[in-house]
This record gives C-alpha cells, structure tokens and sequence, in this order.
C-alpha cells in the first residue's frame, strides 16, 4: 500500500493538524554536528513507570551518543495531547514519541498487538514474539504505513483488572458499567454492554472522584497506588483479561530515523531496548510492596468469578473476528497466535511449574 496514499485517505497527515502547528512545533535542528531531537508523549509528567520508560529512551539517546543527540522531551499536555503524539509524529511536526500504541487502533486495529490483546501474551511471550518471532518485522511493515519507524521500549508486566465503585457478581453487571479501558480489550467490554472510555492516564483520578466513571484500569499496585485510586475506592481486583503484557512503543519519524547515520539509528534502537528491560523490572520489582500497602490501607482485592472471565473470552473473540477482514491485522494475528502457542507450551512445562513448585516448597 502507497503510504502517502493511505495517508490522504484517513486523515493521519492531515493538513489542519500541520497548518495549526507549524509556527507553535519545533523541527529537528543540527548545530555544528549536534542534533536535537522533540520527544512527545502520551504521559503525564511523573505518571509512575510508563513517563519513566519515556525519560529513559531520552536519556539513554543523549548518553549513548555522548550527548552529539540531545532530546527536547514534553511530557503530554506540554506541546501536544496525550493522544495526539502519533500525529505530531506522523506527519514530521515532532520527531519521536513514546505511547502504549494501542491507543491508535482508530488509525489501524493492528497496532493493538505492541501493546496488547485481550487474552493475549506476557511480558516474555511478547518479547519473544517481537525479537524472534516476526513481530519485529510485521511492525515495520505497519508503521511504514504511517511514517513511522519503531520500537519496543518498556513493559508493564501483567496489569490488573481494575478498580471498581462495586463489586463484579458476573457479566451482567458491566451492562451500562462506565469503564476506562483503551485499546481492544475495551472494545471487548463494549460487547458485554458496558459504556467504555478512553481517557488520558493522568486525567482518570479526577474522573473516578468525580463520579464520571463507574471503575477503570490503569497498571498495577505500584503506579495505581501512586495515582492514589484507593483513596476513592477500596476494590480492586488484581487480574484482568485485558493486559498481560503490556509493550510501550517509541515510534521516530521515518523521514527523521531514514536521515540519522547507521550509528545514531542503532543508538536509538538501543535506547529503546534498554528501556524495554529496565521498564519490566522497574514494574515488578514496585508491585508486590505496594500491593502490601494497598491492603494496610484498606484495600480489599478481589478476581472475577469463572462466568466473567468465560464472558471476557467469548467478547474478545467478537473482537477478533471484528477484525480478520483486513489483511494485515489477520497476517499479524495469525504470527502472533503462532507465536503464542510455541512459546507458552514450554513456559507451562517448565518455568510455572517450577515456580508453583518453588512456591510449595519455600512456603511462599
């Protein structure tokens, strides 16, 4: 598919959006063999993990080219939306951003597979997949759709299933539930009647106080407890179908990425997969203290009944289906898919029997 034409088509590079923004968006400037590259993002300043996985590709891209690359980073809200990043970078009005991508599925249903899909893959099996697996490969072959050149550049680890003004007793209590849940896994929630939402991370503790939202998802214990939910709502349950794995993404402008040297390509690929490690541990090594502190502080977690997850499964197959009629979203699902079931076959043998074992053993 010609990308320009795709382009002209759904409204990516639309020329309101670069007519508005030419005199107010910085372009990437060089000065005596120094670069200075714009960062967008989807984060709020100091929104815990996902705005430091953001810093920390900046950082890594300045240090690792001995500062000949310096990186003007704006946290959400500072130049652009939370989710007007892809635009801005689309269309070459700033030059990298950093986001959960499957908040453009409005652009391509396929970008929901590098962040997540409901009843999708780990932190690991998505690794895998991206790496070895052609996920890699499949990605370019989208992004260059929309100007884009990425990569994987955080993780979340498995995220919870929210939090809630009640408690869930099975499916039918999501009918006309009013639910923050991005990317496909909310589209999925629209299948069992709930009325989902899609808002910026650092504007859901002021639509839950609020009374706007009847629940919503964000990460897990240590970045839900530093966006203080417990202080509105006391349940919690602590495993949803949506979001077991979670990849950020730092997507960089492909007329700007087909510009650099080999060299400050691979410092940027570096930069990412740097970041894509040290945000997964940075998560993980957060979640269990926090989740201790949620409970002193009141904190009640609960996991859905058996009929809920069986409701999730079956809405998540509409979902899917929603979607095989294009071609590059069912190519990408049929790699994923494959992927998936290789990987978690020797994972179930192997590493969670072991830690099931390890567990009973030490007493844990």
């Amino acid at each position: 598919m010609d990308r320009r034409k795709f382009l002209s088509g759904t409204g990516v590079a639309a020329a309101g959006v670069a007519g508005a923004a030419s005199s107010t968006f910085p372009t990437p400037a060089i000065s005596q063999g120094r670069k200075q590259l714009t960062m967008v993002t989807s984060w709020g300043r100091g929104l815990a993990g996902v705005h430091d996985a953001a810093q920390r590709c900046a950082d890594n891209i300045v240090s690792l080219s001995d500062g000949l690359i310096d990186v003007d980073f704006k946290a959400a809200g500072e130049l652009v939306g939370a989710f007007e990043c892809f635009d801005a970078v689309s269309s070459g009005q700033a030059d990298i951003y950093h986001a959960a991508d499957y908040y453009f599925v409005g652009q391509h249903p396929a970008f929901a597979f590098y962040t997540s899909m409901p009843f999708g893959m780990t932190a690991q099996e998505l690794n895998n997949w991206y790496y070895h697996m052609g996920g890699r490969e499949l990605q370019d072959e989208l992004t260059e759709i929309f100007n884009l050149k990425t990569f994987a550049a955080g993780n979340t680890g498995s995220q919870a299933g929210g939090w809630f003004h009640k408690q869930i007793d099975g499916p039918e209590d999501f009918d006309g539930l009013r639910f923050r849940m991005p990317g496909l896994g909310g589209k999925a929630l629209g299948h069992l009647g709930a009325s989902v939402q899609n808002i910026p991370g650092a504007e859901v503790y002021n639509a839950l106080a609020k009374d706007e939202l009847d629940g919503t998802e964000w990460i897990g214990p240590w970045a839900d407890e530093k966006a203080g939910f417990f202080e509105i709502t006391k349940i919690y349950y602590t495993s949803g179908f949506h979001e077991p794995g979670p990849g950020l993404s730092l997507a960089v402008n492909r007329e700007v990425h087909d510009g650099l040297t080999s060299s400050e390509r691979k410092i940027i690929e570096c930069a990412a997969a740097e970041a894509n490690v040290w945000g997964l541990a940075q998560f993980l090594a957060n979640n269990g203290a926090a989740l201790q502190r949620l409970i002193a502080a009141g904190v009640q977690t609960f996991t859905f009944p058996d009929s809920v997850w069986d409701a999730f499964g079956e809405a998540s197959q509409k979902v899917y289906d929603e979607n095989m009629s294009d071609p590059l979203f069912k190519k990408t699902f049929d790699s994923y898919r494959d992927s998936l079931i290789k990987s978690a076959g020797w994972i179930e043998l192997s590493g969670n029997t072991y830690a099931q074992q390890r567990n009973r053993v030490l007493g844990f």
